[in-house]
């Protein structure tokens, strides 16, 4: 947060030199800016007109839902850290709709915000980065959190834009986090976590999105990852409670990784799923921490996971650490879950915000968000890809 204050201090100073000098000051237009096409890196920036000033940082920030309860504190975190900084900005709601969120950027890029920072709606897709990039014609743009680029797709946006970076996290860190987790709970814990005493532990998968990297990735090495530490301890591996699913997973039906979904889910399951019938579900795995916490109130409506010592507690394992996981945590009606950092990706943003503001191209941002700490690194090949370390999180 110093770093990111300092940052903007100088750039301001470098603004006031120069209006000393003689030259008035420079404000954001609030003419429509003109629309065009990012210029490719093998595309040489024109450079500026000798003694033109910076305009003042405009900064509108993109989400794709206000509702995602992770993404909440990262919101509330950066508002705060660009509110120290001095830098104006404005938040925008995607709800979930990437028609919305391109409409969103247009708007901004109207009203004069000259740098963006977007949470990109359709997680993985390299066309809606495009097309925000092509919105923004030579304004930076700052995605961050969901992937831009799938699978197979590396480099195709931020390898092709000079005004673009990402920051965010190596997407299968968590699942494979979460899965040794797990794995290495159920072997100290294995046969208090049997409880129909069948030698093997049935667990519940609940999935946020079936196109989102982190979701895919999560879903798959949670189980894998478990699966390794429990068959190298001598344990057999985990079984998907409902033989009939081939999928092996619940698949929340709006990609809104929703405590809601979770609570119904389990609801349901625990309907048919149970002690008396001898299939009690004795693991669940959820995506996020949202999904995590609407399976525990399923259960504890069922008696389960109540906290107090006496009633029966099922393993329920997440992905976020926000603070309602973490009191569940402390509260013994959860397990465990997998850090990622919300305070330190507000930080990371705030950063690459104010050296970019400052005159910065965005991978000197990127390298200027890695110096600042430990919890951050570049992703391999690239110079504009940040990664924000997971960590894990138990009681």
């Amino acid at each position: 947060m110093k770093k990111c204050i300092a940052i903007l201090m100088t750039a301001v100073m470098v603004f006031a030199l120069a209006a000393c000098g003689g030259g008035g000051a420079s404000s954001a237009s609030s003419e429509p800016a003109q629309t065009q096409e990012a210029a490719p890196a093998e595309q040489a920036a024109e450079p500026a007109a000798e003694g033109t000033e910076a305009a003042a940082p405009k900064v509108a920030v993109f989400w794709y839902a206000f509702s995602d309860a992770y993404l909440s504190t990262v919101r509330t975190a950066l508002d705060a850290d660009l509110e120290a900084a001095g830098i104006e900005y404005q938040d925008y709601d995607g709800n979930n709709n990437q028609g919305t969120q391109l409409e969103q950027v247009q708007t901004a890029i109207t009203n004069g915000f000259n740098i963006l920072v977007v949470n990109l709606v359709t997680s993985g897709s390299a066309d809606a980065a495009q097309q925000i990039l092509q919105a923004a014609g030579d304004v930076p743009v700052i995605f961050f959190n969901r992937a831009i680029e799938g699978d197979g797709e590396e480099g195709t946006v931020l390898n092709a834009y000079d005004n673009v970076a990402f920051i965010g996290t190596d997407a299968p860190e968590a699942g494979h986090m979460q899965g040794k987790m797990i794995g290495e709970f159920l072997v100290e814990n294995y046969e208090a976590t049997d409880l129909n005493g069948d030698g093997q532990i049935s667990y519940a998968m609940f999935m946020g999105d079936a196109a989102n990297v982190e979701a895919i990735y999560r879903t798959q090495y949670g189980v894998e990852d478990a699966n390794a530490v429990l068959t190298a301890a001598g344990k057999p591996e985990l079984v998907y409670f409902n033989p009939n699913n081939t999928d092996k997973y619940q698949l929340d039906p709006n990609g809104a990784w929703s405590s809601a979904a979770g609570n119904d889910f389990m609801s349901t399951n625990l309907a048919e799923y149970s002690e008396a019938n001898g299939n009690m579900i004795e693991l669940v795995i959820a995506n996020n921490d949202d999904m995590a916490m609407g399976a525990i109130a399923a259960l504890q409506n069922a008696g389960y996971n109540l906290g107090d010592g006496k009633s029966t507690k099922i393993p329920v394992f997440g992905v976020d650490a926000t603070q309602v996981a973490q009191d569940a945590i402390a509260a013994d009606t959860m397990t465990g879950t997998v850090k990622q950092d919300a305070e330190g990706m507000a930080a990371a943003i705030c950063t690459g915000v104010s050296e970019v503001a400052g005159g910065a191209s965005v991978a000197d941002a990127a390298a200027a968000v890695v110096a600042s700490g430990d919890i951050y690194s570049l992703a391999e090949g690239f110079t504009n890809k940040v990664f924000v370390a997971y960590a894990p999180f138990m009681q």
